[in-house]
């Protein structure tokens, strides 16, 4: 009975904590969603956006209903901004989880490459490399399009083989052939020697 009372919508407990705290759950819900959602229509995902934009919209009318029905709980306004901004977050740590799409990683070697050049040949990355002129003189800029799943694997193989290389890193919407590493294993054991050949 106490347990009922507690949980009875018309109790104190439930106004001023269970409500908003439902209604902070929802905002987290629906915001990491809208975050995945505009990631996937960025990526150009045409079938599952809308579906993910369906459960957004119906989980912010449910809580955007309660916010409306108790105008005069300051905290249920608390838990609405508060559930928004942890939305955010988590929806962006997803979206890292997940590292979907490709991007394209623009390298500017300090010296010397060919090391590196090899083994990207040798582990399947495919890339072009062409010459160019800094504001210190001729350089050389190396693109490669890869999976986003690779890009910790790869940065850490061209620090190991360049440290002091410049790169940029930018998300790629739609990629037409090229070559692109397998599922599987990363080669680490091949990085690991072919670094201390790099030394």
């Amino acid at each position: 009975m106490v347990l009922l009372n507690i949980f009875n919508s018309s109790s104190d407990f439930f106004t001023w904590v269970g409500l908003p705290f439902l209604i902070f759950l929802a905002r987290i819900s629906d915001q990491s969603i809208g975050t995945l959602r505009l990631i996937f229509i960025s990526k150009g995902f045409r079938r599952i956006a809308p579906l993910i934009g369906f459960f957004e919209s119906l989980i912010w009318l449910l809580a955007i209903r309660e916010i409306l029905n108790h105008l005069d709980n300051y905290m249920c306004f608390f838990a609405y901004a508060s559930g928004f901004a942890t939305g955010n977050y988590i929806g962006m740590l997803l979206e890292e989880k997940i590292s979907i799409g490709t991007v394209i990683v623009r390298i500017i070697p300090r010296h010397e490459t060919i090391e590196l050049l090899n083994y990207l040949r040798e582990n399947n990355y495919g890339f072009t490399m062409v010459d160019a002129e800094g504001s210190k003189g001729k350089v050389k800029i190396i693109f490669c399009v890869i999976k986003r799943k690779d890009l910790e694997h790869f940065i850490t193989l061209v620090k190991s083989f360049n440290p002091n290389a410049f790169y940029s890193i930018e998300d790629v919407r739609t990629v037409n052939e090229g070559i692109f590493r397998k599922n599987g294993r990363r080669g680490q054991y091949n990085l690991k020697m072919d670094t201390r050949k790099a030394k």
